[in-house]
């Protein structure tokens, strides 16, 4: 295994970090619920073998991800070797009528005393404020939750104190810079290079000493498996590496990463990333001039297939019913793009728990006549519906 300085902490992470987010789950009926012996087994093999940074949160798997990931390091010492890294996200704080009517704050350290139970250890090395964002930015500095996280911090409770982050670069760059983070965690892959926080945050990061963290290299698993087109783009380099390494390689040639996510559902998936991760190669600066042009062309291919034409400058809201319109074409999008809907039906789920599904449209087409690029949105909803829902949590 590869191993990287993980910021200015002074400890080394291994490359590939896991995370808890995909474990492999047992589906019966309208339910689903994580198959705990494989992931047992899949934890502890990859603590065995060279993985030391695991990476979970408040709300995976159903609120289950932090407790099985606790069971699992729990036996054979193998806590005391890893880095464990949890989230929690502001609104979990600050939903004040669950918590009995207790404060923001109080919600706060009764939400990380039961993450310490559920993970059975007595400190985190790493508590991220999860998905900090726009929305919430400014609440989080009124509410002084960093200070809340350092006074955990004191205590002993936890180690260092990072974010977590989807979105554009902008709002990122001005939540780095207000904190002396110990580190950051954002979405990036060979397809975001300019979509979220874009290469220029890996940068930032790197300029302060703040160890950064890569979350969906694969975008949820859908570069794993390409289409045909792709495929052949792939092939013209020669050689056997797969998609998945191709993916995993665009991130590691970056010098400023410290470790690199993956969520794994199986152990074969595991096994894969781990000999990936091992290789000599696997190092910052592994990518030829050939190889860079390799990935653009792959990147380029993609983003020729057809799709709905939306472009998310959001005139089309609000909705009168609240349905998030760009983030349900986005969506759509990606299912055509990467030939696999699995991973945005997921992400539909949520956002249909949310309050934000496509389902709700009454085909009022206020939309319509605000959209600029003319999409039949009303038709296209029904349709991005049908190729969404479906998915079991």
């Amino acid at each position: 295994m590869q191993y990287r300085m993980y910021g200015k902490s002074g400890f080394k992470v291994s490359a590939f970090g896991m995370g808890c987010m995909r474990l492999p789950r047992i589906v019966r009926e309208d339910k689903a619920e994580v198959d705990r012996e494989k992931a047992w087994e899949m934890i502890r093999y990859a603590a065995d073998h060279g993985v030391n940074y695991f990476d979970t949160a408040y709300g995976y798997h159903n609120l289950t991800s932090e407790e099985i990931l606790g069971e699992a390091l729990e036996e054979g010492g193998r806590r005391e070797k890893v880095i464990i890294a949890t989230k929690q996200p502001f609104p979990v704080m600050a939903d004040l009528k669950s918590g009995g009517g207790k404060t923001l704050h109080e919600n706060a350290r009764r939400n990380l005393e039961n993450t310490l139970r559920k993970l059975r250890t007595d400190y985190l090395d790493v508590y991220l404020i999860h998905n900090i964002g726009v929305p919430v930015w400014e609440d989080i500095k009124k509410q002084k939750i960093i200070e809340e996280y350092e006074q955990f911090r004191s205590e002993g409770l936890i180690r260092a104190i990072g974010f977590s982050y989807h979105g554009r670069y902008p709002c990122f760059k001005e939540v780095l810079d207000f904190y002396d983070w110990g580190m950051c965690q954002i979405q990036q892959n060979l397809i975001d290079v300019d979509n979220e926080t874009t290469d220029e945050a890996m940068r930032a990061a790197g300029l302060k000493g703040c160890a950064l963290v890569i979350m969906e290299p694969l975008r949820g698993g859908s570069l794993a498996f390409p289409p045909d087109s792709v495929k052949a783009v792939y092939g013209e380099y020669g050689g056997k590496r797969s998609p998945v390494e191709w993916a995993f390689r665009h991130v590691l040639d970056y010098p400023e990463v410290s470790t690199i996510l993956s969520g794994v559902s199986s152990m074969e998936q595991l096994k894969e990333d781990i000999a990936i991760f091992s290789k000599p190669d696997a190092v910052p600066h592994c990518l030829s001039e050939e190889e860079k042009k390799i990935i653009a062309r792959v990147r380029e291919t993609y983003f020729s297939f057809s799709s709905i034409p939306c472009t998310g400058c959001e005139y089309c809201l609000p909705c009168p019913q609240g349905v998030n319109i760009p983030q349900v074409f986005s969506k759509y999008n990606d299912g055509i793009m990467f030939n696999t809907f699995e991973p945005s039906r997921r992400s539909y789920f949520f956002q249909t728990r949310s309050g934000q599904a496509a389902s709700l449209c009454v085909s009022c087409g206020a939309c319509e006549k605000k959209c600029p690029q003319h999409i039949g949105i009303v038709k296209e909803l029904k349709t991005a519906h049908a190729a969404l829902a479906g998915w079991i949590e």
